[in-house]
């Protein structure tokens, strides 16, 4: 059986690390204490290197773009953390036949650094990343490539598991998945379909897709 999985604040907690990342970054420009707060306004979503011109030119620095999305992309791996119980549960999940992709939007380098910082790299049979096949979630080729990257097809069912109504969960049912929405305390979002199962965290969507499985 097929798993996917999103990256940022569903395998790992990509809000506190950001915000970690940000308030050391002001520290060591001197920076006014409310750049962290444009910083984190501007990456929280997604960050891409272009979004280094634009923080270049709001908070009036002088490096090179580029230089600051590298020092970008290797503070963050430093400081974002794998989920409570994801990579155990993740190992457990594996280990008795599942397939394991990730499916996540965003840079490559960047998601492939958060993935070897954490050490997750290894429990996947395939990475599909937005930036590297050219089609965002939630379209639907960007579950069919990360479902051809594992070594199978959608066809064959599967799951989706995901912080994010739109991308995750109504991305995944229109390509045919199951659906565990990662809540992070909120309430789901009226007017959408509402997924299979609703979970505070990746360990308890894994006991979900395996209870579902038995």
């Amino acid at each position: 059986m097929l798993a996917l999985f999103d990256l940022d604040n569903t395998l790992i907690d990509q809000r506190e690390g950001l915000e970690d990342w940000a308030r050391a970054f002001v520290r060591s420009r001197r920076l006014p204490r409310d750049a962290e707060a444009a910083i984190c306004d501007r990456l929280r979503e997604r960050a891409y290197p272009a979004d280094f011109v634009h923080l270049r030119e709001a908070l009036g620095l002088s490096d090179d773009p580029g230089d600051l999305w590298h020092e970008y992309a290797a503070g963050i791996a430093r400081s974002v953390r794998c989920c409570s119980k994801g990579r155990a549960t993740l190992e457990e999940l594996r280990d008795t036949g599942w397939t394991l992709g990730i499916a996540t939007n965003g840079a490559g380098d960047i998601q492939r650094a958060k993935l070897a910082a954490t050490g997750l790299t290894s429990l996947f049979d395939g990475i599909c990343v937005s930036e590297e096949i050219g089609a965002r979630k939630p379209a639907c080729a960007h579950f069919e490539v990360a479902a051809a990257l594992c070594g199978t097809r959608l066809s064959t069912g599967g799951w989706m598991v995901g912080d994010n109504p739109e991308t995750d969960m109504e991305g995944g049912r229109a390509a045919g998945l199951r659906t565990a929405w990662v809540a992070n305390g909120r309430e789901w979002t009226d007017g959408l379909h509402e997924p299979d199962v609703v979970v505070r965290g990746v360990a308890e969507a894994i006991e979900a897709m395996r209870a579902a499985a038995a």
